[in-house]
């Protein structure tokens, strides 16, 4: 069997490999894409073809949408060249459910894949027609948090970035520049509204994607490379939008494992290959049952029934409650407490992890004692249900290729939204005391273990890239596993770093718990184990 519109044909073959199929004629959802487009995306990835994919997927079945997406690279073109292109933009995604099994299931909602170049004419002007069409209703995009950078860490433009806004609107490179000159296309064709829609995993991702917008059409203005109006087209909020979103969805590259598993349905073609850009992609896609977007409601010209598929539309302090929930208490300070203890203990699966009690009892702790009475509360999503989900569910999930060592990067960026802000809630609080918290700060001081690049049994490993890793490591340099430390003194510049940990640690008076702990992890081989046996309870009463 091939991953093709010819292959599908063999049905039968497709079905007794426990594989679904497309309900609906793809080529049909296709052409009335390319004539009438409604739904443009930009950063044709995994967690796009899946998630996105997939939410399209169920809608076409049902009648609900009536054309498919229309794909746009805007960095990695060999995507479309390999991935797209000779399969018919056809998934084939691989659902990796808790319980071991597999739902297994050929999308055919992504319609025509285009290459965002705009020195190659045909795609280009492929472009133009399509932000031209009165119809479209929205754009959106995963195009990692990156893409939405213009400037660096001395506050000037990116090289690449100057020659766009140099350039103007006629050979844009990157992608917020391609965005801007094909808004400007739209302004010149009837200033047509539009939702411009960040799903990329960061906070405040509309306000991203504007600030980048804004920025090239002001400067194009500025040089007389646009009129006036242009900017006031994409300044009008009712006209062009900025949704914020929160997208959930642990979508690791593709698993060997479920590459064989394929194989074995006697499904040909299907190798994961690498990009010239380094991206490793495949024509399937693996990824977890659960999944989440919650978006802004802020459409000006109208928008699928995407709520019918499951998505949620709120308003704006919603939607920030939500990542604030998530990022700040009921997901991401459990990805990287274990990350942090998981590279201390040798683990190379974070679902591996969930197997060891005190690994296990650690993030509970910290999710539902110690986070969840201070939580950001959404009101359309639980937090207990969250984390109940996350601990039970999502993390042990054996299928998840998920290991320590990639969450662990750039730690450094990290642990202040993901802890900082729990203790700053505790330090408003009437009712509650920082000094209640015993696990957040064995968090930060398994960090600070973790800089000494040695793990529990004294073996050397390197640390996950991160952009401070080299400072920081700097500070824990003279200290050297089975010590007994009476200065730890050398610590105190770091432990009083907000930008690092979210407060000041001196300040609060929480750096002489972090410091302890330290010394103690850092008092031998199996010194970590020991003091996690030490610390976390045996037993989590919730």
């Amino acid at each position: 069997m091939k991953l093709t519109l010819q292959g599908l044909q063999e049905k039968e073959q497709w079905k007794n490999a426990g594989i679904g199929l497309p309900s609906y004629d793809v080529e049909k959802i296709s052409e009335k894409a390319k004539e009438e487009p409604g739904w443009v995306h930009f950063g044709i990835g995994n967690i796009f073809r899946i998630f996105i994919g997939g939410i399209a997927d169920t809608l076409i079945s049902s009648g609900e949408m009536k054309k498919g997406i229309t794909c746009v690279e805007t960095f990695d073109f060999d995507v479309v060249d390999k991935i797209y292109r000779p399969y018919d933009n056809l998934v084939l995604a691989v659902t990796l459910k808790a319980d071991g099994s597999t739902d297994k299931k050929v999308l055919g909602s992504l319609a025509e894949a285009i290459k965002a170049q705009s020195e190659v004419p045909e795609e280009w002007d492929r472009l133009k027609e399509i932000f031209s069409d009165k119809n479209l209703q929205m754009i959106s995009f995963t195009i990692t948090e990156k893409g939405y950078a213009l400037k660096g860490v001395d506050g000037n433009y990116f090289p690449f970035i100057q020659k766009d806004i140099d350039n103007g609107p006629e050979k844009p490179v990157s992608a917020m520049a391609v965005v801007c000159a094909l808004l400007y296309e739209r302004f010149q064709a009837g200033k047509a509204p539009l939702a411009v829609v960040s799903m990329d995993n960061c906070s405040h991702n509309g306000d991203k994607v504007k600030t980048a917008v804004h920025a090239y059409a002001a400067k194009w203005v500025e040089q007389g490379l646009v009129p006036a109006e242009f900017l006031a087209y994409v300044q009008d909020e009712t006209k062009i939008t900025f949704p914020w979103s929160m997208i959930d969805k642990i979508t690791p590259r593709p698993d060997a494992k479920v590459e064989a598993m394929l194989a074995e349905d006697h499904i040909g073609g299907l190798d994961a290959v690498v990009t010239s850009k380094n991206t490793y992609i495949a024509p399937f896609v693996n990824a977890e049952e659960c999944e989440y977007l919650v978006i802004e409601d802020a459409f000006p010209n109208g928008k699928p029934a995407l709520d019918k598929g499951g998505i949620i539309f709120t308003d704006r302090a919603t939607v920030d409650k939500v990542e604030k929930m998530k990022v700040c208490t009921c997901l991401n300070p459990l990805h990287t407490a274990l990350a942090i203890y998981g590279c201390l203990l040798g683990y190379t699966l974070i679902s591996e992890e969930m197997k060891n009690p005190l690994l296990k009892n650690m993030v509970e702790v910290i999710g539902y004692k110690e986070g969840l009475p201070v939580v950001v509360n959404p009101g359309i999503l639980d937090p207990k249900k969250f984390i109940d989900e996350v601990v039970n569910v999502r993390i042990p999930n054996p299928f998840l290729p998920d290991s320590p060592q990639r969450i662990a990067t750039d730690t450094s960026q990290k642990l202040s939204i993901r802890f900082g802000e729990t203790i700053k809630a505790y330090e408003a609080s009437p009712d509650l005391h920082t000094e209640d918290l015993k696990l957040i700060p064995l968090v930060y001081a398994g960090w600070l273990r973790y800089l000494m690049g040695i793990d529990d049994e004294g073996r050397e490993f390197t640390p996950s890239s991160d952009p401070l890793l080299e400072e920081a490591r700097q500070y824990v340099a003279d200290y050297e596993l089975s010590f007994s430390p009476k200065d730890l003194s050398k610590l105190d510049a770091l432990l009083a770093n907000e930008k690092i940990f979210g407060v000041n640690l001196h300040a609060i008076g929480m750096d002489t718990l972090v410091k302890q702990y330290f010394a103690e992890l850092s008092s031998g081989v199996g010194a970590v184990a020991t003091a996690l046996k030490k610390y976390v309870p045996e037993k989590v009463t919730l």
